[in-house]
C-alpha cells in the first residue's frame, strides 16, 4: 500500500503542549520511519509494544532515541498513523 501519512490525534497542540522541541522532533521522525516502512509493505501494526495479548494492532508504544516513548495507532485501512501521546524522559516531566 502506498500513500501512508501520519497526524496528531486529537491535534498537535494537545499532544505536544509543554514538551521540548527535540522530543517532539524525535516522535515525528519515528512517525516518518513508520510511514516509510508501511509504504514498502512492512506490517507496522506489530512494531513496538502493543496490547496485553501480545498480538498486532491497537495502540503501540515505541521507545524514542531521546528517551521516553510515543504512542501511535497504525490504521492500515486508512493508510494513517496517529500519534496520540508523547511521553518524555522523566527529567522533562
Amino acid at each position: 500500500m502506498s500513500g501512508w501519512d501520519w497526524e496528531y490525534t486529537p491535534d498537535r497542540a494537545q499532544v505536544t503542549d509543554g514538551l521540548p522541541e527535540h522530543i517532539v522532533a524525535a516522535a515525528e521522525r519515528t512517525a516518518e520511519d513508520l510511514k516509510g516502512l508501511a509504504e514498502v509493505g512492512v506490517d507496522i501494526t506489530d512494531i513496538g509494544h502493543g496490547p496485553d495479548h501480545g498480538g498486532p494492532g491497537g495502540v503501540r508504544r515505541i521507545d524514542l532515541p531521546t528517551g521516553g516513548w510515543v504512542l501511535v495507532l497504525p490504521l492500515p485501512r486508512l493508510g494513517l498513523i496517529e500519534i496520540t501521546r508523547i511521553v518524555p524522559p522523566v527529567e522533562h516531566l
